[in-house]
């Protein structure tokens, strides 16, 4: 995601710009638009992850989804077995 940047322009609340000129005042952060870059990233990444966890609930729910992972589950149980035993 890293590479070319371009310019966006956002409104903040007065209190948000406040700590941010705060935590810029102190060398915390090594510019401003660093930090809401790093902030935006993690936000998207959990995002990112709040989607996927709630199609995995999604699934949980559908049966044809978990009958499908139990015939591929008994399908693989004697091919598992006999893995097992050439390692073991």
């Amino acid at each position: 995601m890293r590479g070319r940047t371009k310019k966006a322009t956002f409104n903040l609340h007065t209190d948000v710009l406040a700590a941010l000129d705060e935590v810029m005042s102190k060398g915390i952060a090594p510019s401003k638009n660093a930090l809401v870059e790093q902030a935006l990233l993690k936000e998207l990444k959990e995002l990112q992850r709040q989607t996927r966890q709630r199609a995995w609930q999604e699934g949980a729910k559908d049966t044809l989804l978990l009958k499908d992972i139990k015939d591929v589950e008994t399908a693989f149980r004697t091919a598992d077995a006999e893995t097992a035993q050439r390692i073991g």
